[in-house]
């Protein structure tokens, strides 16, 4: 790889995406096929919980709702996580997995915030426990863990400038 372009596009009318093309030794370019994350998506136990907890603690909006196209019947709530990002909650979620680190597929989901110590506050403040309290990773970025109501653990992050994902992303231009 040669290097990168970057573009800047705006497919929604607000607010832009950075896309980085590479660019081979010979000038082919390589366009990136995949933009970002469009989102993550959990079976609930209970809807009514998981809505409240992912709006009124972690402050995410109700986007939508779409009905089972057979039955008609309630199946996807998506949540409006920021820019381009949702989660899907679906309906129907009966076998919860208790997570250990020799399990093989989904670990955690991690938010990016602007201020850990708020997030912080306002996870405990609305009763909610901290898995983990802030702290600074190995990364450089700040951090604290907590958990849905179905017990799917998620990371709270606070980018740090010097952090090796904001290194990455400079170096790159992204």
């Amino acid at each position: 790889v040669q290097g990168y372009i970057i573009e800047n596009v705006n497919p929604f009318g607000s607010g832009f995406f950075r896309k980085a093309s590479q660019v081979k030794e010979n000038g082919e370019i390589m366009g990136a096929q995949v933009k970002g994350v469009a989102h993550a998506a959990f079976n609930v136990s209970d809807m009514e919980k998981a809505i409240k907890f992912y709006e009124d603690v972690l402050g995410f909006e109700k986007a939508f709702e779409l009905q089972h196209p057979t039955t008609g019947e309630p199946w996807i709530v998506y949540l409006h996580a920021g820019g381009n990002q949702f989660i899907e909650l679906f309906y129907g979620g009966v076998n919860g997995q208790e997570y250990k680190d020799e399990n093989i597929g989904y670990s955690h989901l991690c938010l990016e915030v602007e201020d850990i110590q708020k997030i912080a506050d306002q996870i405990t403040q609305a009763g909610w426990v901290l898995d983990s309290p802030v702290s600074q990773g190995m990364d450089k970025n700040w951090q604290c863990w907590t958990h849905d109501p179905d017990h799917n653990r998620i990371e709270l992050m606070q980018m740090e400038e010097d952090s090796l994902q904001c290194r990455f992303l400079k170096e790159h231009n992204l």
